[in-house]
């Protein structure tokens, strides 16, 4: 089994996947591709998102007896890139692509910084001090309803 480091850190991989795919139908032009794309990536997000915050953050903050460090911050941010997806989201409802695709930039860089962060920081704190209990929490989000 995979260690919480790789295992979230695919997921960013597969989330970059789908915003790819969703950016490239909004520079085609393809409203209808790059709306349903963009749901698509929306929903991997959210699952991601809810993996982390409802399984991996209690469990460190519960093993650290930190909730104040670096679970707040990634917090934080998982709610600056909520806010810029409703944003692209509305621009999406609207129709207006270059809209769509000026929030796409702002994603990019949210999602590039806070990937950094989790993958060569928290991640490999919680494959630490989770032990041998990380291959659980691993089971616990690989287990989370879609």
């Amino acid at each position: 089994m995979p260690s919480v480091a790789e295992f979230l850190a695919a997921e960013h991989r597969q989330c970059d996947d789908r915003f790819a795919a969703a950016e490239e139908a909004a520079h085609l032009a393809d409203l209808t591709g790059c709306r349903i794309r963009f749901q698509q990536f929306q929903a991997a997000m959210n699952h991601h998102f809810h993996k982390e915050e409802d399984t991996l953050f209690p469990a460190f903050e519960q093993a650290t007896g930190n909730t104040m460090g670096p679970t707040r911050v990634m917090r934080l941010e998982h709610q600056q890139i909520c806010d810029t997806l409703a944003e692209m989201s509305s621009a999406l409802t609207s129709g207006d692509l270059e809209e769509y695709l000026g929030q796409a930039e702002t994603l990019l860089i949210l999602t590039q910084q806070h990937n950094i962060k989790e993958e060569q920081i928290l991640y490999p704190m919680c494959d630490e001090i989770l032990g041998a209990a990380a291959q659980s929490m691993i089971q616990a989000m690989q287990d989370l309803p879609v």
